[in-house]
């Protein structure tokens, strides 16, 4: 960043628990030798994990009514490397976003952080964060020397109803957990390897998306002719064998370079189709079972 009296943009999130990479200030570039587009600030605040735990070689025997564990805050700040030009600019912008809040390229920033923490630290049970896991989120501008250290001089606070989630829902989980954990309803691989393709997409994560896609395709058509619902279901059977062989084409392709946007598109249509099946599976199977 320039001068420290420059004004900069920011977003600020705070997520309970540790996110994964280490505190610190990661500049963030769209290719290598380009110009800082980003910055990212990563700070934990309040209690350790470790507060919470016993210490000694043996366990102990646990209070009837234990206290919660303490655990820390994430504060990451996400500063665009553009200047703002003076105090009423700075202002100006302000009130837009007073008016239509806009901090999904700062949410992907972090998002993006977080996978490629999960890659260098091997860990795949470091993941992506969605909007409404916030606990607070932050729209404001300050100078070089604040938003450096996650400060600012100005800001405005996001309300719960601004960050609520916009995820996808599913039909009746709760239905679906209960019967999945009492052994009545089985969880197919197809399911997780759709969910896992989705995210992908959903992260900009295409290569990995189309190869994901692929599999969950695959297992769709393994698991499915044999499932208790595939009578119900057998249209959108016949549908997922049509779209298979140009799924299988995209994953190829993707092999050899980076698919394009018309690619992204028809994975993005295959996908939709493969969820809908889903759906309509889980429909039939808790209409059998009569929940």
């Amino acid at each position: 960043m320039s001068a420290p009296t420059a004004r900069f943009r920011f977003v600020q999130l705070e997520f309970a628990g540790r996110l994964g990479p280490d505190d610190g200030r990661y500049a963030v570039r769209e290719a290598a030798g380009m110009p800082i587009d980003q910055v990212l600030v990563l700070a934990t605040l309040g209690a350790p994990y470790a507060a919470g735990l016993l210490t000694g070689r043996r366990a102990r025997s646990a209070s009837a009514e234990p206290a919660a564990a303490p655990v820390p805050l994430t504060r990451a700040t996400v500063v665009d490397s553009a200047e703002l030009p003076d105090e009423r600019a700075a202002q100006a912008w302000l009130a837009e976003q007073r008016a239509e809040p806009d901090v999904e390229r700062q949410l992907a920033t972090l998002n993006a952080a977080l996978h490629a923490h999960r890659i260098a630290a091997a860990d795949p049970l470091v993941r992506e964060r969605a909007l409404d896991e916030a606990l607070a989120v932050r729209i404001g501008y300050g100078r070089g020397d604040q938003v450096a250290i996650g400060g600012y001089s100005e800001a405005l606070e996001l309300t719960r109803r601004q960050i609520a989630g916009r995820r996808r829902r599913a039909l009746a989980p709760q239905e679906r957990v209960v019967a999945i954990l009492s052994g009545r309803q089985p969880a197919l691989a197809c399911e997780e390897l759709a969910l896992r393709a989705r995210h992908d997409l959903a992260h900009g994560r295409g290569r990995e998306a189309l190869l994901g896609l692929a599999g969950a395709f695959d297992a769709a058509l393994a698991e499915l002719p044999g499932d208790a619902s595939a009578p119900a279901i057998a249209e959108r059977l016949d549908e997922l064998r049509a779209l298979r062989p140009a799924v299988a084409e995209l994953a190829t392709a993707a092999l050899d370079e980076p698919p394009s946007a018309a690619a992204l598109e028809a994975a993005e249509r295959a996908l939709a189709r493969l969820e809908a099946a889903l759906r309509a599976r889980t429909v039939a199977v808790q209409h059998a079972s009569g929940s």
